[in-house]
Order: C-alpha cells, then sequence, then structure tokens
C-alpha cells in the first residue's frame, strides 16, 4: 500500500474531492481566504504530526523550500481563482495540463543535458491520458471567460515546476512531512497577505465546515502525493494523475447531476487505460533509465 503508485491514486482521489469543497467554498471566500486556511490547517497538522514523531522541522535545504514554496503557492492560488470563475470540469481540465507541461519540461532537459534517455512509451501514456481529459470534460471558453482560462492555464505550468521540485527534494532526502509543512506555510503567508485588501469574511457552520474539509483532505492529498513524487517515477506519477479527472468526473454525476455520455466513458476508459500502463512501464524499466531531476541550487 505504499507504493507510488497507489499512493498517487489515492492522491488523485483527495485532491478530487477537495476541488469539489473548494468550488463549494468559493461561494462563501475569495480564493485568497480559502488558501489561508488550507495552509493554516497543514501547517497545524503537520507541526503536531512531526512532534509527535519526535522529528524535526529544521532543514539543510531552505532556498529548496523556498522555491518549491513559491511556486506551489503560486500555482495554488492561480487555480482556486480559476475555479471560483469557472466551470470546475474546464478548470480541472486546464490544471491537469501541468502533466504535459512537466513531460515538456522533462524531455527539453535531456536534451540539454544529453545524460538522460526518455522512454517513448511512457511519454504516450501521457499524452493518452491527456486524450481522455479531453473527452471527458470537453471544456469550452466563453469569450468573457478568457482570462480566468489563461490564469487556470497558467496555473497548470507552474504547478508542473512545483512537481519537479517535490522531486527533487525527496531525491535531497527531505521527509514528506517536512515539503508539505513549508508548502502549507507558504499558503499561509500568501493567503493572509491576500486578505489585507480582501479582509476577512465572517463565517457560517457551512462555510467553516468546507474550508476544515479543503484544509484536511488538501494535507492527506498533498503527503501522498509529496510521497509518490519523492519515491516514483515522475512521468508515471503525473499519468496516474489524470485519475483525478475520472474521480471529479463520477463527482459531477453524483453531486451535480452532470449528464453521462459515450465520450465521457471512452475518456475515463483511456485514462485508466494511461494509468495502468505507466505502471507497468514504471516496473519494467530499470532505475538506470529514469529521468533525473536536478535540484534547485
Amino acid at each position: 500500500m505504499r507504493s507510488a503508485p497507489v499512493l498517487m491514486i489515492l492522491a488523485s482521489f483527495l485532491f478530487a474531492s477537495m476541488g469539489v469543497c473548494v468550488k463549494l467554498a468559493s461561494a462563501y471566500y475569495p480564493p485568497g481566504e480559502i488558501v489561508f486556511y488550507r495552509g493554516l490547517t497543514g501547517t497545524l497538522l503537520l507541526a503536531a504530526l512531526t512532534r509527535w514523531r519526535g522529528g524535526t522541522l529544521r532543514t539543510n535545504v531552505p532556498s529548496m523550500h523556498f522555491w518549491r514554496s513559491l511556486t506551489g503557492v503560486s500555482a495554488l492560488c492561480l487555480w482556486f481563482y480559476s475555479i471560483s470563475n469557472l466551470p470546475l470540469a474546464t478548470s480541472m481540465t486546464l490544471n491537469y495540463m501541468s502533466s504535459v507541461w512537466m513531460t515538456l519540461f522533462l524531455i527539453g532537459g535531456a536534451a540539454v543535458l544529453g545524460t538522460a534517455r526518455v522512454d517513448g512509451r511512457l511519454i504516450a501514456t501521457v499524452l493518452t491520458g491527456f486524450i481522455g481529459v479531453g473527452l471527458i470534460l470537453r471544456p469550452t471558453i466563453a469569450e468573457n471567460q478568457l482570462w480566468h482560462g489563461l490564469i487556470g492555464l497558467l496555473s497548470g505550468v507552474v504547478s508542473a515546476t512545483a512537481y519537479l521540485q517535490v522531486s527533487a527534494l525527496g531525491k535531497a532526502g527531505e521527509p514528506e512531512s517536512r515539503i508539505v509543512f513549508y508548502f502549507s506555510l507558504g499558503g499561509v503567508l500568501a493567503g493572509a497577505l491576500s486578505m489585507l485588501w480582501t479582509g476577512m469574511h465572517a463565517h457560517t457552520w457551512i462555510g467553516a465546515a468546507l474550508l476544515l474539509a479543503v484544509g484536511l483532505l488538501a494535507t492527506s492529498a498533498q503527503l501522498l502525493m509529496t510521497r509518490a513524487y519523492s519515491t516514483g517515477k515522475t512521468l508515471v506519477n503525473a499519468s496516474l494523475q489524470y485519475l483525478g479527472i475520472a474521480f471529479s468526473f463520477a463527482y459531477g454525476v453524483l453531486v451535480f447531476s452532470d449528464p453521462v455520455t459515450w465520450m465521457a466513458l471512452a475518456g475515463m476508459v483511456l485514462i485508466v487505460g494511461a494509468g495502468l500502463a505507466a505502471t507497468r512501464l514504471r516496473q519494467e524499466s530499470p532505475p538506470q533509465r529514469d529521468i533525473s531531476v536536478l535540484p534547485e541550487s
């Protein structure tokens, strides 16, 4: 149960659940305030968890945590902003393009360094998964939503750099709880800054419950995702991450009564197939063929 593929599947499910809660919470709070409470919940939980385990939050690579938090929190703010202004399906699609961007980054890095070989079959699984995403969500952006659509697309680009930095931190020996702690702390700081001009909104029982759910789901998913990226192959994780779209589709049918179409079902098959193929390729590929990620200096 601790293998990277299983962890990534669980993380995808929890992130999809979080996305639903964020969409609902956006009716009560602006994106920055949701980011603040998500980060606050994660910071408190991880500080308590670290203390209970007898660990420490001290790090020998503060600069790496800074850049990971900066990119991760920036992507999070952009994504929450797009969720609050776009249909959930459209926003999820744009953010999940991070896997495609990440593939391009890795291919470009391998080409520049000339020291790593990319498995074309693994790249094909990522692209196949994205075709499935398009079949399920078929996003359309109206002219008056173009700005929000560009923000959602940018969140995917920034997310790709954040995921690569998570992998680098794992290779540097940083535990997942410490990585997520500093990311959550960055969310608290960014959210607090945003509330300087948006102010703090009054809470209702529903709003407070949604904020708590966002924080708990996000922290749990982040721990699982960080562990998966720290121990597994980057492109395999990218493929399995597409399962979050399938989970979101199921939520749409059950919670928002979205219609079921043959295109959506075909997309789900492609997504699951891509994830299974990526897992198999991971088991077949020898370690030396993996794509290395250079840590931040």
